[in-house]
């Protein structure tokens, strides 16, 4: 089970978080805030919270292709991707690709 929303996450860190935990039950989940790297950049929120990678782990990905997990989290996102995030990278695997590959 994924640990609590760390204390430095902000409130669209968090909506990410509870969404794709509620979505996909994940083993692991990591939300890391990419905003600084981009500041000045299109798209930039001064807020901090405009640009996240995730990487999650989930038995809810087992037979989907890589498309169709990439989709699946932006259907669970709804909303945040055509407003508040500008930019997602999303890292979506199941517990056997995880464990080959050393992420989860």
């Amino acid at each position: 089970m994924p640990e609590p929303n760390p204390p430095t996450e902000g409130p669209v860190a968090r909506m990410l978080r509870a969404r794709l935990e509620a979505a996909f039950a994940p083993l692991d989940l990591v939300i890391e805030n990419q905003s600084e790297r981009h500041r000045g950049h299109a798209g930039w929120d001064p807020s901090g919270e405009s640009h996240f990678a995730v990487t999650l782990v989930s038995p809810a990905f087992e037979g989907m292709t890589r498309i169709a997990r990439q989709r699946a989290v932006h259907a669970a996102l709804g909303g945040l991707l055509e407003g508040r995030i500008h930019a997602l990278a999303i890292r979506a695997l199941t517990p056997a690709e995880a464990a080959a590959r050393g992420a989860g």
